[in-house]
């Protein structure tokens, strides 16, 4: 699809309600960008590009529009090719991370993370290390997203807690990451938690997050209320 065609098709898909309501949700400059296209229909077009050249695609899309760039994270994760390819396009991809929307969007559909874990793991470290805001949540949200299981939890959350990044929107994913990992792996959680040397901020929003969560307990809230630092 040439990028006029898509342009076009795009803002005839638009819907200025949900593009008010999402907008304020974004930080200005991308929200500035945001047309108002829905996610499941964005998911739509993508599996469609990933089944014609969509090498061709990802190299020619602008990125006037936020989901222009949306819709390129989106074609990588459907795209059929070996994982190495795959994570060359994803390395590719990450700098034009600007906002969480299209962070999250583009982690929750690599699912190249199931097929070739270890692989990914590995790909994922030099991003849970970077001091980038967006290049850390990448990282945090593909470990929430794909590794919140026995054999990863206890290295995943070594990582977490050696974060350097302090940026507002890392730390948000550092504690969504911690409260879902807890809900998955609670022991191996609740020991980390004990011995955590997250910022006050992070850890106390993951304790929040973890009390939000419909998977735990009543009993268990009360005794994650009682962990709160002062």
């Amino acid at each position: 699809m040439h990028a006029v065609q898509l342009e076009q098709k795009l803002k005839a898909l638009a819907e200025p309600a949900y593009q008010a309501f999402s907008a304020k949700l974004l930080p200005p400059a991308a929200a500035a960008k945001l047309l108002g296209v829905r996610l499941p229909v964005l998911r739509k077009i993508a599996r469609e590009l990933a089944r014609s050249e969509w090498r061709t695609f990802l190299r020619e899309c602008p990125d006037d529009y936020m989901e222009e760039t949306m819709l390129q994270g989106m074609v990588i994760g459907c795209a059929q090719a070996q994982p190495e390819e795959i994570l060359v396009w994803v390395q590719q991809f990450v700098p034009k991370i600007d906002n969480w929307s299209v962070c999250d969007s583009f982690c929750a559909g690599l699912k190249i993370a199931r097929k070739a874990p270890e692989t990914v793991w590995q790909f994922l470290q030099p991003y849970l290390a970077d001091e980038r805001e967006y290049y850390a949540r990448f990282g945090l949200v593909m470990l929430l997203d794909y590794f919140a299981v026995e054999d990863y939890s206890a290295s995943a959350l070594q990582q977490i807690d050696r974060m350097p990044c302090t940026a507002y929107y890392a730390q948000m994913a550092a504690a969504w990451a911690v409260s879902v990992f807890y809900v998955h792996c609670p022991q191996t959680t609740m020991m980390y938690l004990h011995h955590s040397r997250l910022d006050n901020f992070t850890y106390n929003k993951a304790l929040q997050k973890i009390t939000e969560s419909y998977c735990v307990s009543a009993e268990e809230k009360q005794i994650i209320r009682s962990m709160k630092r002062r």
